[in-house]
């Protein structure tokens, strides 16, 4: 059989499929011609494995191992900068390869086997990456899940501040794979610095948001390190980051190289460093947009008859929309009949459901990132409510 014919066959039809579909996926987005080209670039062929060495005019100095490097080391240091700039952050890595990679990073910093570690539960929205089933567990951390308000669909700070001062968690992760509103950073600081806990936050999710000056601002309200992935909300290459205050610095670096990664993506580093600097002249209307666009979706859902969450509170903050299905067939029903009406979308766990839902959940979740990057604004949206009601209603 001729493999070689068949996947570029496959690539071809990925490309029409994909370019004909309404793609609602929240964690997805496109990157742009310029990103492209810089993921294309020579980098991609090449290592460069190393240390961090001192700065020179604010830009990050770095001693290598290997030769070739002359003009990557460039490229990562300005992307260290940029980002330190965008984010208001002392520090930067850009050497983890995702958010998952970026957060084992962190614990493998931060903590020891047995330590605690708290966030959410996987069915109130919280990433894998925070619990027993995934990094954490993978390095010996129990996970101590906060107290959460279905309702509100955010953290219960009240019972959630009890839960700590039992468990003495070493780290409280905040951010959320469902992020509909802001997390209670503020709140919640108070109680990890009587635990002696450092809150990170994954913002994978809202990066782009934040870029934007959306959303929060989490080292402003608290946090110590804000991980992330590259590749949602903000539209750069798929992989990751670290930004952190300057104490931590060092343990980070380590953990990240020569502890868990040995030679990072380089052009991956490159199309993140374009993305940053087009998020610095474009985020704010970008994130702008990607919010007035999950409001009018919500809003527009809503009034089609739709059981959309948190409409007493505005439906969103975010790039997200959550919709309780489980009236007309469950989660899994109406995302297979979606993608056969070429509209992407995925199945999703609701607060109230159980692990053992996951085939069929109450919910499906909606993110507006690629739409809005492509140029979609709120007529488009109540466009695409309608094509939601024929497949999932109708």
């Amino acid at each position: 059989m001729d493999y070689y014919r068949e996947l570029f066959d496959l690539i071809e039809k990925q490309h029409k499929w994909r370019g004909s579909c309404i793609n609602l996926i929240a964690s997805e987005n496109v990157t742009s011609p310029a990103v492209r080209e810089a993921i294309v670039s020579d980098f991609g062929h090449r290592y460069a494995e190393g240390l961090l060495g001192g700065r020179s005019n604010g830009l990050q100095l770095f001693d290598r191992f290997y030769q070739g490097t002359r003009y990557f080391d460039r490229v990562e240091a300005i992307a260290m900068k940029l980002a330190e700039d965008l984010f208001g952050a002392e520090h930067a890595n850009v050497v983890p390869v995702s958010g998952a990679i970026a957060n084992l990073t962190v614990y493998n910093a931060l903590t020891h086997y047995g330590d605690k570690i708290s966030g959410l539960r996987v069915e109130a929205g919280g990433h894998i990456s925070h619990t027993h089933v995934s990094c954490a567990g993978v390095i010996g951390l129990k996970d101590v899940p906060y107290a959460f308000d279905e309702r509100e669909m955010n953290i219960d700070v009240d019972r959630s501040r009890e839960i700590l001062l039992k468990e003495k968690p070493r780290i409280m992760m905040l951010g959320a794979s469902v992020f509909l509103f802001p997390h209670p950073i503020r709140e919640l600081k108070e109680v990890a610095d009587e635990i002696n806990a450092r809150i990170v936050y994954d913002g994978a999710h809202v990066l782009g948001l934040i870029a934007g000056g959306r959303f929060q601002d989490p080292f402003r309200e608290g946090a110590d390190v804000f991980t992330t992935s590259t590749h949602k909300t903000f539209p750069g290459p798929q992989g990751g980051m670290i930004l952190c205050k300057n104490e931590l610095a060092s343990k980070i670096d380590n953990s990240a190289f020569p502890g868990l990664t040995s030679n990072h993506h380089l052009h991956h580093v490159a199309g993140l460093a374009v993305a940053l600097v087009e998020m610095q002249k474009f985020g704010r209307e970008y994130a702008d947009q990607i919010i007035r666009n999950s409001k009018a979706l919500a809003e527009a859902m809503y009034e089609l008859g739709f059981s959309v969450l948190c409409e007493h509170k505005g439906f969103t903050e975010s790039h997200q929309v959550l919709v309780d299905v489980s009236s007309i067939g469950g989660g899994d029903r109406v995302a297979n009949d979606c993608e056969k009406a070429n509209i992407i979308l995925n199945k999703n766990l609701l607060p109230w459901d159980s692990l053992r839902d996951t085939g069929n959940p109450s919910g499906i979740r909606i993110g507006v990132p690629e739409v809005t990057h492509i140029g979609m604004k709120e007529s488009e949206m109540k466009e695409i409510a309608e094509f939601l009601k024929r497949v999932a209603i109708e």
